[in-house]
């Protein structure tokens, strides 16, 4: 990886002042080691006309496979081969950003103790960086730089120069120029729109990324129009993470156009009594452990696990001794061990958890003799053509002794506010289901293959369009099959 930062200066001002924000004498060539391999520091040129300051990284691949345990990406269950065929020696990414904020940490403070009328004086900058992965093309590039003062050039790179019928890669070559910025401000933007762009992270995103985050981005990000897209892309699309920075970013937002602190205006609701609500996925995820707790459960399916917030919750109780999270999402999968962290979790733990790609529209033999298997807000993401496969995936071949299925209700949307009438809750959604509905499915799923089924409301139960998802429990006729085995 590269990236060249560019200056120019005159007699009075001369260019290689440079050096003194950067903390780096013009005249050495400086190597520094990361976890990821190293980064040097260079200056192609260096005189008082002109001063270039060079940042190459060298990616050590063996040593990133390594810290992920073989786990590719991030300790994530990536495929294997992209543990070592990706971009990362070449392309800008996560990786630069960390070498960015190590080996130019008191450039992007604004520290020079040297010189300490320097850091708040704009200079006349020009960034370039070769190789730039852009998920949203040069477009999405000019609108997270062109807001913050910097004229912005993103070529496309062709897929293949000899091919032009192929059309472009998802890479630019960026040019960046501004003569309004501090190079402490150039420096901070680059640290969080660089990963932003790639629209990934090498490491796991804990919750002080939401400080990095705000650190980097104070005096710019509140005001930001595309402020949405980038704390969620840093923030690895974890929406509790995003929901906090975005919260803490309103109220910096509003302590500004009110001229006063944050501290007063977060005060300001200090004295808010009134509990809020448990919001329905927590609702939902605690109605099915309370059920599979009562079907004495201990070896558990999450059938279209997503991005494995059931799984984790049933980790956190020791009564379920192993749990198999299966999707058929290889993204969803990616950051679902992201989230279970399972790079870095202990040898005990890890025997417990199991996480599958796979398809629930084909039986599996890996599915058998599980005690209980959970798909929660999952038929209504299959095309009603393809549920009868689904069922018998679950209920035919799998048959695990208890099967918990939740859905929406769609009696209850007219109680969303903000869901125009008659829209379904996810654009995903096939379909939604009535109450009625819900139960004849059940009804006929149970009766075809040898369950009973009982149904539970999930959220506030309304006395006139039910609860806002609606849960069936079914049970297998143990019994009834010993007894016809016997006959």
């Amino acid at each position: 990886m590269f990236l060249t930062l560019t200056t120019t200066g005159t007699p009075e001002r001369p260019a290689t002042d440079l050096g003194y924000l950067l903390h780096k004498h013009p005249g050495k060539s400086q190597a520094f080691s990361t976890s990821f391999g190293t980064a040097h520091v260079l200056y192609p040129e260096a005189d008082a006309g002109r001063c270039t300051a060079a940042l190459l990284l060298e990616v050590d691949a063996v040593a990133l496979v390594r810290r992920g345990k073989g786990k590719g990406r991030g300790g994530a269950p990536d495929a294997a081969l992209a543990q070592y065929v990706n971009d990362r020696p070449y392309a800008a990414s996560s990786l630069l950003a960390v070498a960015l904020s190590s080996v130019f940490s008191s450039a992007m403070r604004g520290v020079c103790h040297a010189r300490p009328e320097l850091p708040d004086r704009p200079l006349p900058l020009r960034v370039e960086v070769p190789s730039l992965p852009a998920r949203g093309g040069a477009a999405l590039v000019g609108r997270l730089f062109e807001p913050l003062g910097w004229n912005v050039t993103a070529e496309p790179v062709p897929l293949d120069e000899r091919f032009p019928e192929w059309g472009d890669s998802r890479y630019v070559r960026l040019v960046l120029e501004a003569d309004t910025l501090t190079l402490a401000q150039a420096l901070r933007h680059l640290y969080v729109l660089l990963p932003v762009l790639d629209d990934a992270k090498h490491y796991w995103v804990a919750p002080d990324e939401v400080d990095k985050l705000l650190r980097a981005g104070e005096g710019w990000l509140p005001d930001h129009p595309e402020q949405k897209l980038i704390t969620s892309r840093y923030l690895s699309r974890r929406w509790s993470l995003t929901r906090e920075a975005l919260e803490r970013l309103e109220l910096v937002r509003l302590a500004e156009s009110d001229d006063s602190e944050v501290e007063d205006i977060d005060n300001a609701v200090a004295d808010e009594t009134e509990e809020k609500p448990a919001p329905l996925a927590v609702q939902r995820r605690e109605a099915i452990l309370t059920a599979l707790r009562a079907a004495g459960a201990a070896r558990v399916l999450d059938l279209g696990c997503g991005q494995g917030q059931l799984v984790q919750a049933l980790l956190k109780d020791p009564a379920f001794t192993e749990i198999v999270g299966l999707d058929v999402s290889v993204r969803a999968l990616t950051i679902a061990g992201r989230r279970l962290k399972l790079d870095r979790m202990g040898e005990r733990q890890a025997a417990r958890v199991k996480l599958l790609q796979g398809s629930l529209a084909y039986t599996d033999s890996r599915l058998k003799g599980y005690d209980a298997a959970v798909l929660s807000e999952v038929v209504e993401h299959v095309d009603p053509p393809r549920l009868p496969a689904l069922e018998y995936a679950v209920f035919g071949a799998a048959r695990p002794r208890t099967v918990l299925v939740t859905t929406p209700n769609v009696e209850y949307n007219v109680r969303w506010e903000s869901l125009p009438a008659g829209h379904v809750r996810h654009g995903d959604h096939r379909f939604e289901w009535t109450r009625e509905e819900f139960r004849a499915w059940a009804a006929a799923v149970a009766e075809r293959h040898g369950y009973g089924v009982e149904f539970v409301p999930v959220g506030p139960d309304d006395p006139e369009v039910g609860p806002p998802t609606q849960m069936a429990v079914f049970a297998r006729d143990v019994t009834g099959e010993k007894e016809a085995k016997a006959a």
